[in-house]
């Protein structure tokens, strides 16, 4: 992370004491030379599974970054990919992403909790955004998710098996948190991060009560756990309906409102 390319500790410390989307946009330049940014592995093994699910025609990637979670979408994709955050910072590194031929592309500034969209999609991607999503807010989120997709639509996104408490990297996502919740109580405004408050049991249960159909499935380039457990899995959530576009897929175009 404190590499030639990527932030320096002071650029951090900066950015932890701003805002969610105004540190976003500071870090935006650097953010892919960060850990944050969802390693190829976790996108490609997605796009494997969707893959085998799709083709789909209209994909959105919610909170998108600097777009690489697009790559995802403009490969199972037939007609386009939308992808829609709210730092302007970021959303400048994604559009100046050169792309191969494919779908159209468009990026949309917007708050993943206000989507301005309506039954626009048969696709909704998320990549390592939910942990800027306090537990209270994940009804209104899925909500919004379940708006934007068209009837018979899926919502994906991956998973981690949260680590053991014998191992460090507990510990230490721990300790990233308590000092998170720390900085909230004595500075504004507040900047939501918290690796560990995303549970995989709470957030199927708030799925299904947004009205999903919920499935987990292991992503087995990543192998399993001692118990035998995936190591990651992918939630695929489904808005129940019948699409009305030939192949299963609703044809209606992608429209703000």
């Amino acid at each position: 992370m404190f590499g030639p390319e990527g932030p320096t500790l002071r650029e951090l410390a900066v950015q932890a004491l701003s805002s969610v989307e105004h540190g976003y946009d500071l870090l935006a330049p650097k953010f892919d030379h960060t850990p944050f940014r969802t390693p190829d592995s976790v996108l490609d093994a997605v796009a494997s599974a969707l893959g085998r699910s799709g083709p789909y025609e209209d994909g959105l990637d919610l909170c998108c970054g600097t777009g690489a979670g697009a790559d995802v979408l403009a490969a199972v994709c037939r007609r386009s990919v939308t992808g829609v955050d709210f730092s302007a910072g970021m959303l400048a590194r994604a559009r100046g992403r050169v792309r191969p031929a494919g779908p159209r592309v468009s990026w949309v500034r917007a708050d993943g909790r206000a989507l301005p969209f309506t039954e626009a999609f048969d696709l909704v991607v998320s990549f390592g955004a939910f942990g800027h999503f306090l537990p209270r807010e994940l009804p209104g989120l899925f909500a919004q998710v379940r708006t934007a997709l068209r009837p018979g639509g899926c919502f994906a996104f991956p998973v981690v098996a949260p680590p053991r408490p014998a191992s460090p990297f507990f510990w230490a996502l721990l300790g990233f948190d308590g000092v998170m919740r720390v900085r909230n109580a004595l500075w504004r405004p507040p900047f939501v991060m918290y690796y560990r408050a995303f549970r995989l049991g709470e957030v199927r249960r708030e799925l299904e009560r947004a009205g999903f159909r919920v499935e987990l499935r292991a992503l087995p380039e990543f192998g399993t756990r001692g118990d035998g457990s995936p190591r990651v899995r992918m939630v695929e959530a489904r808005r129940p309906g019948v699409p009305d576009g030939p192949g299963g897929r609703a044809v209606t175009p992608p429209r703000a409102g």
